[in-house]
């Protein structure tokens, strides 16, 4: 097969070595992910020394999957899209130093993407969801943000997190809750059984559009030292409830300050379908299109690393191919 007209991306910021081959339309011809989930679950999280010593193990040998699922010829790519971060920076480096290593020895350019630019950018694949201007809503375990797009290549940050992400909230109730790593989906499962009986706190719920749940984190952690008896799923459905409060809340606020024709959510806990259903009923309230991308594409993967590649190539605006660690409002 031709490999004119493809990029591959490369993802390691953090526990999933993913790789994927995307042509300019958004169209994904290959992916892989070797993911880390097994390892890390003894830890309640994410091991960086592990996690990165995981990565070498496994980048070489997804590059290659990918490489011979779609029978592309690597010295014909357009380009190798690579995360340059925010993210773990040993995990950064495998990456990182690997696509440069690749790019010299194919002799093709090698972009450095931001991340988060890359869930942006998920909701494209496959097929063009996005009506601009669109609202992101972007909600990992690493980052929950809001931000206005008028175009792939014009975002504004306009609300960020002051503290911890809702991602890590729910992988830090879970822990408390004995349910596990990743704790996404098993808090959401164990919160559909049960009842939001629960007051927890919607921390800065009624203020502007950033974001904060390390209270509402240690408002559960308080509860379940200070009580007797109380039931998982209660616990689970309580929590599930205040997430969604607040970030439909601030989602509401953000469409009614900045008129968009799309919400957009992307990111791990994209996958929600506590989430899901209530972005639907809100956007058929304000009269706006709901962008989500496949679950397949909500968590983190080589392809939408690859999608916003292209909008760097297109802008001519290849990136440093260095680590970054921190989110700023320029790193877009």
């Amino acid at each position: 097969m031709t490999s004119n007209g493809l990029i591959l991306g490369i993802e390691t910021s953090c526990d999933d070595t993913a790789v994927g081959l995307v042509d300019e339309r958004g169209q994904v011809v290959a992916s892989a992910v070797a993911s880390q989930v097994l390892i890390h679950n003894r830890y309640g999280g994410v091991y960086p020394e592990v996690a990165s010593r995981a990565h070498i193990d496994k980048i070489i040998p997804t590059v290659r999957m990918v490489l011979e699922d779609s029978g592309v010829n690597p010295r014909e790519l357009e380009a190798i899209g690579v995360t340059r971060g925010p993210g773990l920076i040993g995990s950064l480096m495998v990456g990182l130093d690997t696509a440069s290593g690749l790019a010299a020895g194919w002799g093709v350019p090698i972009v450095g993407v931001n991340h988060l630019r890359g869930h942006l950018r998920s909701a494209d694949l496959e097929e063009q969801r996005v009506e601009f201007p669109a609202m992101i809503l972007l909600v990992s375990g690493g980052h929950t943000l809001l931000a206005r797009m008028n175009g792939p290549s014009d975002i504004k940050l306009i609300g960020n997190t002051l503290d911890d992400s809702v991602g890590e909230a729910y992988d830090k109730v879970s822990r408390m809750l004995g349910l596990g790593y990743p704790g996404g989906p098993v808090v959401d499962r164990m919160a559909g059984a049960g009842i939001p009986n629960i007051p927890f706190p919607r921390p800065v719920i009624n203020h502007g559009l950033d974001f904060s749940f390390s209270g509402l984190k240690s408002a559960v952690m308080r509860y379940l030292e200070a009580e007797k008896g109380w039931k998982v799923e209660d616990v689970a459905a309580s929590f599930v409830a205040a997430c969604m409060d607040v970030l439909i809340a601030k989602c509401r606020r953000a469409l009614a300050t900045y008129p968009s024709s799309s919400l957009v959510i992307v990111g791990g806990v994209a996958a929600s379908p506590p989430l899901r259903a209530a972005a639907a009923q809100l956007c058929d309230e304000a009269g706006v299109r709901l962008c989500l991308p496949p679950l397949k594409w909500s968590t983190d993967n080589g392809a939408m690393i690859a999608m916003a590649a292209w909008d760097y190539l297109a802008s001519d605006n290849h990136t440093p191919v260095q680590p970054q660690t921190s989110l700023t409002i320029e790193s877009f």
